[in-house]
């Protein structure tokens, strides 16, 4: 026998674990002399209600019934979890009828294991309703809000990264330590009532897969806790959340200030793209807070300079080189409207005084934006600083694995969801799998940078005391050119270390390719070692005079550190080194 289908409704109504799913078709055991095999009759359907109401005896079935093959249940089981994302009633029913001693008569079993189910069902649903008081059903997926004050007390960064958005209030119900993958992509409505009240804020849901997900959701609300911010967006990649970021927020025909160490595929779309929109870009060293103060004061877009401050037109060559150049902002004064750059930033680790230029913009009416993806919510916490925006290339420490891409962008609900609002527009949505990997991988976040902090500084003290390395870029060291800023606001330095060997292009390359630990690969922050030379991996397609514009020598490496033992990377380090 098998049930194929078993449903109950709950008054009230709340999360119901026991929806109704199929499995195989009835046996009819009705002409079928013991010992025979029955013959399925496809036409009828036994409900769980029938056999509560004694259904069961009614028919006159034998003793028959309860015989079942040895991977019945079993199989009743991955069917219930596959349609319900519960063990349904009938599996319960099932097993009862399975493993418990055979009653005499099949009445008294049918009794029997049905108050057994009833008595399962009374308990698990009674158990679901406290879990679930404050959410809403949405069928088979419970969906609540999360209260991020639930960390509260929870005094390491270590611990939220394990429990924020799971056990401290998830909002996906289950008894599943880890978070389930909800692989679907729109949501169903059971009336056009409850539609309504979705679209006026009265019935929290999803509904459509680009708007959101639960899995999604929790990643969202672990970066949420750790970086102390109201609020999560989490898209496709670093660089998704970047531009969608800079569309949402600077207006056509707008002004923004950026600096000159960056991503330089960030540089491309400021480049390439802005100037399509009429935004126009003020580029300082990351350092020069006086320039920072002159373009808020006084922007204009014209060729004027003031100390390593430069206001840029469409047509200057670093930023917006524009052979068309029919578009101009003709106006003589534009208000700024962001400040975005990275802190660390790639490749040279140059660091902003993120407390003192989050003050001197908000005087002046302009948003700040950190990218922290060097640094990651452990070592610095930019919004605690002031910033209004911090921005991740997930992808790196915080996926952690080399597995996955995904970029987040945190701060206050207002800006999050003006955000939101574009992304929901453009797409670029994070798939619910890579969503979980990003869960999985940010409950070693805090073990993971701990060891690469400390690798990645002691390294960069060998590097730069070796005759064979130029120069070394890392903010822990007091070399550094922003180490006293980097040791204000950072509890670590991150796990990525730069520098230039004493040697040409091909020497670097003879070093690299001596390497026996790393990866020669983009990225980093993942926890095997990646090492790669930025003048041919990112800047390839420049000519070497083209490349110094950025800083960028032939002899320049970056290392991103792992997790694998201190001492073999030292050993490796050093090896190679002694093959130039």
């Amino acid at each position: 026998m098998a049930v194929s289908s078993c449903s109950f409704t709950l008054s009230p109504r709340v999360f119901n674990p026991y929806s109704s799913f199929e499995c195989r078709p009835d046996p009819d055991f009705s002409s079928a002399p013991i010992g025979d095999k029955p013959r399925l009759a496809s036409s009828r359907r036994v409900t769980a209600s029938s056999l509560y109401a004694g259904g069961i005896s009614s028919r006159g079935l034998s003793s028959l019934i309860f015989r079942f093959p040895p991977n019945f249940v079993r199989q009743l089981s991955i069917k219930a979890r596959r349609n319900c994302s519960n063990i349904g009633v009938a599996q319960i029913v099932a097993a009862s009828w399975s493993n418990g001693p055979a009653p005499d008569s099949p009445s008294l079993a049918a009794a029997a294991s049905a108050q057994a189910a009833a008595a399962a069902v009374t308990v698990t649903v009674t158990n679901d309703r406290a879990a679930v008081e404050s959410c809403i059903d949405n069928g088979s997926v419970q969906i609540g809000g999360s209260d991020n004050s639930t960390t509260t007390f929870l005094s390491s960064d270590g611990s939220i990264t394990v429990h924020a958005g799971e056990r401290l209030g998830r909002g996906i119900v289950t008894d599943a330590i880890t978070t389930p993958v909800v692989n679907t992509s729109a949501y169903f409505f059971k009336k056009t009532q409850e539609l309504i009240d979705f679209k006026e804020k009265r019935h929290q849901s999803f509904e459509y897969g680009r708007y959101g997900n639960p899995t999604t959701v929790v990643a969202e609300e672990k970066i949420s806790a750790l970086e102390g911010a109201e609020s999560t967006l989490i898209m496709a990649s670093g660089m998704c959340a970047s531009t969608v970021m800079l569309m949402a927020l600077v207006p056509a025909g707008g002004h923004m200030v950026t600096t000159t160490d960056c991503y330089r595929k960030t540089r491309m779309f400021m480049e390439n793209f802005l100037p399509k929109m009429g935004i126009s870009v003020t580029v300082i060293d990351p350092a020069d807070v006086d320039g920072l103060e002159a373009a808020l004061n006084k922007n204009k877009v014209s060729g004027i300079e003031s100390g390593s401050l430069v206001f840029l037109d469409l047509s200057f060559y670093f930023y917006f080189r524009n052979d068309n150049s029919s578009f101009r902002v003709n106006s003589d004064s534009i208000q700024v409207s962001l400040f975005f750059t990275e802190s660390p930033t790639n490749p040279f680790l140059r660091c902003v005084d993120i407390e003192r230029v989050s003050k001197l913009c908000h005087s002046k009416g302009a948003l700040v934006c950190i990218d922290g993806t060097f640094a990651t919510p452990l070592n610095q916490k930019a919004l605690a600083l002031g910033a209004d925006l911090v921005l991740h290339s997930a992808t790196k420490f915080i996926g952690g694995h080399n597995d996955v891409l995904a970029g987040c962008i945190s701060g206050p609900e207002k800006l999050i969801t003006e955000i939101r609002t574009l992304h929901h527009i453009l797409g670029g949505t994070l798939n619910p799998n890579a969503a979980y990997l990003i869960i999985r991988g940010m409950k070693t976040l805090h073990l993971r940078v701990q060891q690469q902090n400390s690798t990645a500084l002691r390294m960069a003290e060998v590097l730069e005391a070796h005759p064979r390395v130029r120069c070394v870029y890392y903010p822990g060291l007091p070399s550094h050119p922003e180490h006293e800023i980097a040791k204000q606001q950072m509890t670590g330095f991150g796990g990525v270390v730069s520098f230039e060997v004493d040697g040409d292009l091909m020497t670097t390359i003879k070093f690299v390719d001596a390497l026996k630990i790393p990866y020669i690969a983009p990225s980093f922050g993942g926890c095997e070692s990646i090492v790669d030379q930025p003048a041919i991996m990112s800047y390839w397609d420049l000519s070497q005079a083209e490349r110094r514009k950025y800083g960028i020598e032939d002899n320049l490496v970056r290392f991103s550190f792992g997790v694998e033992d201190f001492e073999d990377l030292k050993a490796d380090v050093l090896q190679a080194l002694e093959t130039i």
